[in-house]
């Protein structure tokens, strides 16, 4: 029986694996240390001033020794069985690639589109493809009882069904750098009819919202800006806030126009934070940091369009 309501296909049956386990275990942690117990006090000096030396008994020996290889086995063949289920996606499955970065997930659909979080249609299967731009990262929805390494220069994978409506947690289980507590992404489980709505809209289409009974319609109202939704999407607002609050990178509120101190090479300048200097820091983050931050900010792959709109964007928070 799972441990709470199933939200993914493998919820129960790793539930069922792990209590199994787990029953096993208390139940031998038990009688071995009764056992224990009860030797300590039948067999203690006081009450036999006389040992009997004891050479062997084959019962006894057959008995401890075939005993645990049985349950031993019988773990191994019902987390097996589980296992092979949780590696062999259905055909149908739909196929998303998830890249992660430090510090942020993004995900990319097979109609081309891309999110930061992960949208998902109830009880449709995802299979997700699992890239890394740089280190070792964790893809790990703990609801769906779901984790793989993510591995740079290797492409890992999962498979899941979601099989309960909500928000779901979706966390790096590797420590991969400064910003790894911020390093978060939720999973949206929505009614099908709404990730169609969304998935075979046009490109600028809202993102369906599993809190609403049409949600597609309710998020038409709460559509974010072009330039705020690239920032999302690019993960840039992993480490830079827009509310002047301190994080890996700094914050953009209150910097367009203001005159900062960053390095380039090992030399320290002043620099005008301008449109110029917005369009170097996007598309060549490591030629100019900012002093005080590490140079950790990866280059992403922009269209000169999307650079603009970023741009735009940034200017209107001073």
């Amino acid at each position: 029986m799972p441990l709470t309501d199933p939200a993914s296909s493998f919820s129960g049956r790793v539930d069922d694996v792990f209590l199994y386990i787990f029953t096993l275990s208390a139940i031998f942690l038990l009688g071995i240390t009764g056992t224990i117990i009860y030797f300590v006090i039948r067999y203690s000096r006081k009450r036999n001033p006389n040992p009997v030396n004891v050479t062997e008994n084959t019962i006894l020996e057959i008995a401890w020794t075939v005993t645990p290889t049985l349950i031993f086995l019988s773990m191994f063949v019902y987390g097996w069985t589980n296992f092979q289920y949780m590696r062999e996606a259905p055909r149908d499955a739909m196929v998303i690639n998830v890249t992660a970065r430090q510090w942020s997930w993004s995900f990319k659909y097979p109609n081309g589109k891309v999110t930061s979080d992960l949208y998902l249609a109830l009880d449709r299967p995802v299979k997700v493809l699992l890239h890394s731009e740089d280190v070792i990262h964790g893809f790990y929805i703990p609801e769906f009882r779901v984790k793989e390494d993510v591995v740079p220069g290797k492409t890992n994978f999962a498979w899941f069904q979601p099989e309960l409506l909500g928000t779901f947690d979706l966390e790096c289980t590797v420590i991969c750098g400064p910003g790894h507590a911020h390093m978060l992404a939720k999973v949206y489980v929505v009614p099908e009819k709404d990730f169609k709505q969304w998935y075979f809209g046009p490109a600028d289409a809202p993102l369906p919202n599993p809190a609403s009974a049409s949600s597609v319609a309710t998020a038409a109202h709460a559509k974010p800006p072009v330039g705020l939704a690239l920032l999302e999407n690019r993960g840039c607002l992993t480490c830079h806030s827009l509310d002047g609050s301190a994080r890996v990178g700094p914050t953009f509120k209150g910097r367009y126009g203001t005159h900062e101190v960053v390095k380039i090479g090992g030399t320290e300048r002043e620099e005008t934070l301008d449109e110029a200097y917005y369009r170097r820091a996007i598309l060549d983050p490591g030629a100019e940091i900012a002093k005080g931050y590490p140079p950790v900010m990866p280059k992403l792959n922009l269209d000169p369009h999307e650079v603009d709109t970023m741009v735009s964007y940034l200017k209107k928070l001073s």
